[in-house]
């Protein structure tokens, strides 16, 4: 079974400097219908304008995955972590105890286009933790990458939670395929382009869940790129 979460249904806030999508309820956007879809908890596509951005401000107890999409985005934290991301780059903050950190838009005249994503960890408490790593286009052209993992294999970010994140980039008509384990629920995010999740269409915002027993198919429909979630 397929639902699907259109991006248009999204809750949206446009303040100017900041013109955000709330996948799920996130600050003043409240829809008791999409809180969260088992561990993951945020999903949030941004565009914060030149020179603007998220001054320091505290998390804890959440994994909080940061993907650039167009632009650059430069981060701090308590911890002492300074740096910029970038298109192909992921970072990985655990809150954990506790984290301060900020989010700014370092370029005097080009927007940063931006998802930020927030997992619920596996349990309170974890020491705060900073991953970033790139990954090559090709190494998501007509295939799953896994670009993060409980374990960190195959050269992925290492995120504190039983959920394996999967990124791929396809030209109309490539596919690829992921079965679901039973036990196990997914969330296909597409970022860009249109893509068809086991024959239903989906253009860029939309989102959709599956639930196992259940083999996952995305094919290019228009350049697209997409995310998959593998969830407990």
């Amino acid at each position: 079974m397929i639902q699907v979460r259109r991006a248009g249904e999204r809750g949206h806030f446009d303040h100017g400097w900041l013109r955000t999508h709330h996948t799920f309820s996130f600050g003043d956007y409240y829809d008791p219908a999409h809180v969260s879809f088992r561990t993951l908890r945020v999903m949030n596509e941004d565009w914060v304008q030149p020179g603007m951005g998220f001054g320091m401000h505290p998390h804890r107890d959440m994994e909080i995955i940061t993907f650039v999409l167009e632009g650059t985005l430069k981060h701090q934290d308590s911890l002492g972590n300074g740096s910029l991301i970038r298109p192909g780059e992921l970072q990985r903050m655990s809150a954990g105890t506790g984290i301060l950190h900020s989010e700014f838009n370092p370029s005097a005249t080009e927007p940063v286009h931006l998802y930020q994503i927030w997992l619920l960890p596996e349990r309170h408490g974890l020491t705060p933790g900073y991953e970033q790593k790139q990954f090559a286009d090709d190494e998501m052209q007509g295939q799953l990458r896994l670009v993060a993992s409980p374990d960190g294999r195959d050269g992925s970010l290492t995120i504190h939670q039983d959920a394996s994140l999967y990124r791929s980039s396809l030209q109309p008509g490539e596919e690829v395929s992921h079965e679901l384990q039973p036990g196990r629920h997914a969330w296909v995010q597409v970022l860009r382009g249109q893509a068809a999740v086991n024959g239903t269409d989906l253009t860029a915002g939309d989102g959709a869940m599956l639930t196992a027993p259940a083999a996952l198919t995305i094919r290019g429909v228009e350049p697209a790129d997409v995310l998959v979630f593998d969830l407990n």
